[in-house]
């Protein structure tokens, strides 16, 4: 099974990102309610197939040395089909990006099957994409709402203040696996 490593957003950065995330998931009328709508998340590191007691001894060993964290927004991305997906592009730079670096390469030389080159992989906020949706964009439909997300200014800072380990799933109350709080 395939586990995701994600940061997540301390109240204030949530509300920010999910008013953008509604807005284009209603106009599109991607999900029938709110309730559907994906979690909002960075991807840290994906991991294939772990043992789980191993991977934690290895996550907590590798988070304790960080606290709390912000991160740079720096505009939009949008990941063509068969994605169609419109992204809050992250800056790769800063303690995000330094965090994302350190647990592939300790995972890595752990034994652990992680992402293979991650100096091309784009951080990202998913904001809407077909992924989970009720139903599929049109192409027309994907291009307008990523043209329109690009109309947002930019940079904006936000705050990650927890990591949790998810099941690839789009249900809250089975998804997390674990939660790494900052001290």
């Amino acid at each position: 099974m395939v586990y995701y490593l994600v940061g997540l957003f301390d109240k204030t950065s949530y509300e920010y990102i999910e008013k953008l995330q509604k807005s284009i998931c209603k106009k599109y009328n991607l999900y029938n309610s709110d309730s559907n709508l994906p979690k909002l998340h960075i991807t840290l590191e994906v991991i294939t197939n772990p043992t789980l007691s191993d991977l934690d001894i290895s996550l907590e060993n590798i988070l304790k040395n960080y606290t709390k964290f912000e991160v740079e927004l720096d505009g939009v991305i949008c990941f063509d089909p068969p994605y169609k997906s419109v992204n809050l592009n992250i800056k790769n730079k800063g303690t995000v990006y330094e965090l994302s670096k350190n647990i592939n390469s300790i995972l890595n030389s752990n034994g652990f099957n992680v992402r293979e080159d991650i100096e091309n992989w784009n951080l990202h906020i998913s904001i809407a994409s077909t992924t989970f949706a009720d139903r599929e964009w049109s192409n027309n439909e994907y291009l307008a709402a990523c043209n329109l997300v690009k109309d947002e200014s930019f940079p904006k800072t936000i705050t990650v203040d927890v990591v949790e380990l998810w099941k690839p799933i789009n249900n809250n109350d089975e998804m997390v696996v674990k939660k790494y709080g900052f001290t």
